[in-house]
C-alpha cells in the first residue's frame, strides 16, 4: 500500500511554509526542553525532521492498516455489549498500530508523555487518517479533547488524564442531549455536588455522542440550580473506569458507520470539574468545538483526497468507446475542478491552523509568563483571524468534501452506486461532515460578523498587497474584491438584520473564494503544480461570486416576504 504522507506533495509543501519557524520557536519555547528530554529537538532543523519522520509512520500506517481495515469496519461496526461499547476487529487493530508507534498524545507536552508537536502535525495526521478511514479519524481525532485538559484544566487533573491519553486511551465530548442539538445552551444534564461522597455527580442523559463509551469524557451540565440558559452551565471530566455511564444504544447511521455514535445514561456519574463553574459553554466548550471544528476540515480534506484519488484512478482505467473515459473534455474538466476543490480546501486548512497555532501556542506561554507587547499584539492579530477562518474552512471544506465525494460518484457512472469499490463509503462519510460540529448554515451565522466588521475584507487587502507571478490573476482578484466591497455595502446598507441573515451566506462565500484564489496564487508562485489549479479555481470564483453579486444587486427587502410565506404554507 502506499504512505499516505509521501505520496502526498501537498502535505510537505505546507511543511515548508515560512511561519513555521515561528511556530516551532513558539511549541518548543525556545527549545527548553532539549535539555530535559534526549528526544526533544535542539532547533528548527532538528524538530522538522522528527515531524517529518513521524508523519512518514503515519502515512505508513494508514496506507498499510487503517485503509485495508476500512471496508471491514464499515461493514461490521462497533456494537453494544453489557452496555458498553465494543469496537469492530479493524478498529481495535487500528488503535494498536497507532498506540505501538507512539502516536497518541501527538500535541501534549512532554511531561505528560506527549510528542509535544505543533497543531499543524496533528492536523495533517488527522487529514492521513480520514482518508484512510474517515470514522476512524473520529475516534483517534477526539485526543484533541485533551488539548482543552491542558489548556482550562487544574495540575492535578492534567496530571491525572493527560498520560493516559499520551497511552492511547481514548476521549469524548459528551455535548448533545435529546432536546440539545445546536443549541447548547438548553442543556439539562445535571450535575450536582455530593457532599457526603465529596465529588460531583452527573445524571441524565446524552445523545449522538461520538466515541461516547471513550476512556476519557468531557461533559456539558448542568451544575446552577433553577437555570436554564448558558450561564447555568459548566464543564467536567468523567473516567469510564467508574462504570457509572451506561450506552442505551449505538446509532444506525448513513456513513462513519465504524465510529459508535450513542445515546448515554448518567446515574451518579462521578466527575471533577473542569475550570471554573458556569464556563462550561461560554469559555470551554467554544474552544472545544472550535479545535473540532477544525478537525472537521482536516477529515473533510482527507475525504476529499480519497474521492478525488479513486475518481482519478477509475477514469484511467475505464474504457468506453474504445478509449479511457478521462481522454473526454467532460471527464478531464471534472477531474481538474476537483483536484482545484481539493487543493483549495487544503490550502484554507492550513492557513487555517497556522493562525490557530500561533495564538494557541501564545496563549500557553502567557500562563508562564507575561507576554511582551509585541507578542500581545501578535496574539491579539491572530485570534481574530482564527475566529474568522475556522467557521469558514469547516463551510467551505465539508460543503467541497460533499462535492468532490457526488463528482467521483458521477464519474464511477452505475459503478459508484455499487459496494464493489469504496467511492460507495467515501459517499456515505461525506454527507455529514456539513451537519455536526455545527451545520453549514450555523457556520455562517459564526462568519457573516467577520464580513460585516471587515475582518475578511482586512485580511484580503493583506494578500492583494503581497506580489504574484500570475499578475493577470491577481487582477482579477482586485475586481472580485471590489465586487464584494460592493455587494456588502449594499446589504450592510439596508440596516436590517433579516436582510443581512439572508444574504450572508452569498456574501461570506464571496470572500472564501478569493481567499482561497489568494491562497492558490501564492502557492503557484512557489510550486507549478498548483497554476493550473489557481487558474481554475479563479475562473470558479469569478461565476460563483458574479452570480451572488448579481443576486443582491437586484435584491430588495420584499425578498423577506417571499421567503417567509413559506411559513404560512399548509401541508
Amino acid at each position: 500500500m502506499a504512505n499516505f504522507f509521501l505520496d502526498n506533495k501537498d502535505l510537505q509543501y505546507h511543511m515548508n511554509h515560512p511561519l513555521m519557524k515561528r511556530i516551532v520557536e513558539l511549541k518548543e519555547k525556545g527549545y527548553a526542553d532539549k535539555d530535559l528530554y534526549d528526544y526533544a529537538p535542539t532547533d528548527f532543523e532538528d524538530a522538522q525532521d522528527s515531524y517529518r519522520r513521524v508523519m512518514e509512520i503515519i502515512g505508513e500506517v494508514c496506507g498499510d492498516v487503517i485503509a485495508p481495515n476500512a471496508e471491514g469496519v464499515d461493514h461490521e461496526g462497533p456494537k453494544v455489549v453489557d452496555d458498553h461499547v465494543v469496537y469492530a476487529p479493524g478498529t481495535a487493530r487500528n488503535i494498536e498500530a497507532l498506540n505501538k508507534a507512539g502516536l497518541f498524545g501527538l500535541t501534549l507536552p512532554r511531561k505528560y508523555e506527549g510528542l509535544n508537536f505543533p497543531l499543524i502535525y496533528f492536523v495533517m495526521a488527522n487529514e492521513m487518517v480520514a482518508r484512510a478511514d474517515a470514522g476512524f479519524e473520529n475516534i483517534w481525532g477526539l485526543q484533541d479533547c485533551a488539548e482543552t485538559l491542558n489548556e482550562f484544566a487544574s495540575e492535578e487533573i492534567k496530571a491525572k488524564y493527560l498520560p493516559r491519553v499520551s497511552r492511547g486511551e481514548t476521549c469524548a465530548m459528551d455535548l448533545t442531549e435529546p432536546d440539545a442539538g445546536s443549541d447548547l445552551q438548553a442543556v439539562m444534564l445535571k450535575a450536582h455536588w455530593d457532599e457526603a461522597k465529596g465529588t460531583w455527580l452527573l445524571n441524565g442523559v446524552k445523545r449522538f455522542i461520538t466515541n461516547g463509551d471513550g476512556h476519557i469524557s468531557l461533559v456539558l451540565a448542568r451544575s446552577e440550580e433553577g437555570t436554564a440558559d448558558a450561564r447555568g452551565l459548566s464543564m467536567f471530566v468523567y473516567d469510564r473506569n467508574h462504570m457509572a455511564v451506561k450506552v442505551r444504544r449505538i446509532e444506525n447511521k448513513l456513513g462513519i458507520k465504524g465510529s459508535p455514535t450513542c445515546e448515554l445514561v448518567f446515574t451518579n456519574a462521578p466527575a471533577e470539574l473542569v475550570g471554573d463553574r458556569k464556563m462550561g459553554l461560554i469559555k470551554y466548550v467554544m474552544s472545544l468545538m472550535n479545535a473540532a471544528r477544525l478537525g472537521i476540515g482536516a477529515q473533510s480534506t482527507g475525504l476529499s483526497e480519497a474521492a478525488y484519488r479513486e475518481a482519478l484512478k477509475y477514469a484511467r482505467e475505464r474504457q468506453q468507446f474504445g478509449k479511457a473515459i478521462i481522454e473526454f473534455p467532460a471527464i478531464r474538466e471534472l477531474l481538474a475542478n476537483m483536484k482545484a476543490k481539493l487543493q483549495g480546501s487544503r490550502a484554507m486548512l492550513y492557513e487555517t491552523t497556522r493562525f490557530v497555532e500561533i495564538y494557541k501556542d501564545l496563549t500557553h506561554i502567557s500562563h508562564d509568563r507575561k507576554l511582551t507587547p509585541e507578542e500581545r499584539a501578535e496574539m491579539k492579530a491572530y485570534t481574530r483571524l482564527a475566529d474568522a477562518f475556522t467557521p469558514m474552512l469547516k463551510l467551505m471544506s465539508s460543503e467541497y468534501c460533499n462535492s468532490l465525494a457526488y463528482d467521483a460518484i458521477q464519474i464511477f457512472g452505475g459503478s459508484g452506486y455499487m459496494k464493489d469499490y469504496p467511492i460507495e463509503r467515501i459517499y456515505r462519510d461525506a454527507r455529514i461532515t456539513n451537519i455536526y460540529e455545527g451545520t453549514s448554515q450555523l457556520q455562517v451565522v459564526a462568519a457573516i460578523r467577520h464580513v460585516t466588521t471587515g475582518t475578511y475584507l482586512a485580511q484580503i487587502k493583506e494578500y492583494e498587497a503581497q506580489t504574484y507571478e500570475q499578475k493577470h490573476l491577481h487582477e482579477k482578484l482586485v475586481a472580485l474584491r471590489e465586487e464584494y466591497e460592493q455587494s456588502v455595502q449594499k446589504v450592510v446598507s439596508a440596516e436590517n438584520n433579516e436582510f443581512i441573515d439572508f444574504h450572508a451566506r452569498r456574501m461570506v462565500e464571496m470572500a472564501a473564494h478569493i481567499i482561497i484564489s489568494y491562497l492558490l496564487m501564492r502557492q503557484a508562485g512557489e510550486v507549478e503544480d498548483y497554476r493550473n489549479s489557481a487558474e481554475l479555481y479563479v475562473k470558479y470564483a469569478e461565476a460563483q461570486n458574479s452570480a451572488a453579486a448579481r443576486y443582491i444587486e437586484s435584491s430588495t427587502l420584499a425578498d423577506l416576504d417571499l421567503i417567509s410565506a413559506v411559513k404560512e404554507e399548509e401541508l
